[in-house]
């Protein structure tokens, strides 16, 4: 009988020890951390605004050689591959295309316009601590861009990164990808250093059609991060990162001294890419002010066969934030300034004197205010408002609202509700990839106006136990009205694609479960 007794002890000792792990995997994934939503650290289960966060280790699972392809996994955001020659792609977020998804480093707007294409590849899993992806209406915090959702990549501090990692693979079919990554400390200051190195040199062309089935691909990025902490109550960090890369693909005869050939066909791009971002903050009691400034720099020189297609990219972007926390509520204004230069070779960037064509870069600056009220009005119930407002050189004012609610029906048992208005200046020939590749005449019928759209967001989230664990249940509905929009006509006429606003309207509509 002792025995027995003993037995059954041990055995509800363990069942006790397995429900008190459970209990606390689970709320650990509660309060994991997410800054996303808000622009301040909050707690999953307290935003308003549903975020969900991907480790190293999610991606692990499928390993890949860069983020674009790591995404894949993540539900209700597509990596789209759109164009097979050259191997360029965009990230879709509940079906709506690329342009309108805003892909952030730390916060700060590094991948857009002409990076969009090329730029996303190029990001290394080694340096990343976190990826956290918000669907629905972002633009009062981010821009009126960010209207299909947000993708922010959170890099690892130095703080807490390991001394040295590294990750190398390699396949049968000849690729190679290889990250490297450390840290060191100098005073009271700590930096982080990374490599990625990835080469795809081999023609492959199963179908016998002589086109090159994948595209050959040889790219190098360098990372480097510094954390300063401050005497008392502030902080500063600051990176760089440079990434260069050359990708081709078309008929198998095809070498770099037939680059713009109209003998054999190939689709040859080299990129060129520094970017720079930093962030500082200092606290007086309970307000909190931060500046944040990123500069990135692309520079691409590509032929599609025949046509040569030049473009330089300068994006400067700056923003002060202060914000106040009062008991259970949190008021959030900031001061944005972003600066686009562009220039390429195309009709894009070119104006007409005397029936002369001649050269003329976009320079815009965008300046803008934004304010944001998040509270917790009852127990859990908790509200979030904010507008944004900027100035476009061209279009003039342009404002964007956002309103957030989030009900729950216990503490594991939540629905989140959110609208917002977007509004998106189209960057045509570095959007359109098609207009680069064909043969075809492009042709801007009208001027083209910004497109603008209402979105609604709508989100259920559930932890439901059970005797081995719990499982998280994630279900959302989302609906975008456009007016405006800028849609390519290929049917018209076949030896042009034009592009113009169209008349009426437009939907996108849609839900996924997690």
């Amino acid at each position: 009988m002792r025995i027995l007794f003993l037995l059954l002890l041990l055995i509800c000792k363990a069942t006790i020890a397995q429900d008190t792990t459970l209990t606390k995997a689970r709320e650990s994934s509660l309060r994991e951390v997410v800054v996303s939503g808000t622009m301040r650290e909050t707690s999953r289960l307290a935003s308003p605004i549903p975020v969900e966060i991907y480790t190293p280790q999610f991606f692990n699972k499928n390993s890949a050689p860069g983020l674009f392809e790591s995404l894949n996994m993540v539900n209700g955001v597509q990596p789209q591959l759109n164009c097979s020659v050259c191997n360029t792609g965009d990230i879709h977020i509940n079906g709506m295309e690329g342009p309108y998804t805003m892909v952030l480093i730390d916060g700060m707007p590094i991948v857009s316009a002409l990076s969009t294409v090329y730029g996303l590849q190029g990001i290394p899993n080694s340096l990343i601590k976190r990826v956290e992806v918000v669907k629905g209406p972002a633009s009062t915090l981010y821009g009126s861009e960010a209207v299909a959702g947000v993708i922010n990549i959170i890099t690892k501090d130095a703080l807490s990164a390991p001394t040295l990692s590294a990750d190398v693979s390699a396949t049968t079919f000849g690729e190679f990808n290889m990250d490297i990554a450390g840290k060191f400390n100098a005073g009271k200051a700590s930096a982080l250093f990374g490599a990625n190195y990835f080469n795809f040199w081999n023609k492959f062309d199963v179908n016998k059609d002589n086109f090159t089935d994948v595209t050959l691909q040889r790219r190098l990025s360098v990372f480097n991060k510094w954390n300063i902490q401050g005497k008392k109550n502030g902080s500063f960090q600051i990176a760089a990162r440079y990434l260069y890369e050359n990708r081709w693909g078309g008929e198998l005869q095809w070498n770099n001294s037939l680059r713009g050939s109209d003998s054999i066909y190939g689709e040859s791009i080299y990129t060129h890419r520094i970017e720079t971002f930093g962030t500082g903050n200092f606290n007086i009691g309970s307000e909190i002010f931060k500046t944040d400034f990123s500069y990135n720099y692309h520079d691409q020189d590509s032929w599609y066969g025949t046509v040569q297609y030049l473009a330089k990219q300068h994006v400067a972007f700056a923003q002060l934030r202060w914000m106040k926390t009062i008991k259970n509520h949190y008021l959030l204004v900031g001061l944005p300034l972003r600066f686009t230069y562009y220039d390429d070779n195309t009709v894009g960037t070119s104006e007409e004197i005397v029936a002369v064509a001649h050269n003329k870069p976009e320079s815009t600056f965008l300046p803008g205010l934004f304010a944001q009220y998040e509270g917790t009005l009852h127990e859990h119930f908790a509200v979030l408002a904010g507008i944004r407002y900027d100035y476009h050189q061209q279009h003039g004012s342009i404002f964007s609202p956002r309103i957030s609610f989030k009900i729950p029906v216990n503490k594991y048992h939540v629905f989140r509700f959110s609208g917002g208005n977007g509004y998106r200046v189209v960057n045509l020939f570095t959007e359109e990839h098609a207009a680069l590749s064909g043969s075809r005449e492009v042709v801007i019928k009208n001027q083209l106006k910004p497109e603008q759209s209402w979105n609604g967001n709508v989100n259920y989230s559930a932890f439901i136990n059970h005797k081995h664990g719990f499982i998280n249940v994630d279900v959302n509905g989302f609906y975008t009205y456009f007016t405006n929009k800028i849609i390519a006509d290929y049917l018209t006429d076949a030896s042009k694609i034009i592009f113009d606003n169209i008349a009426g309207y437009a939907t996108t509509r849609g839900g996924s479960l997690n």
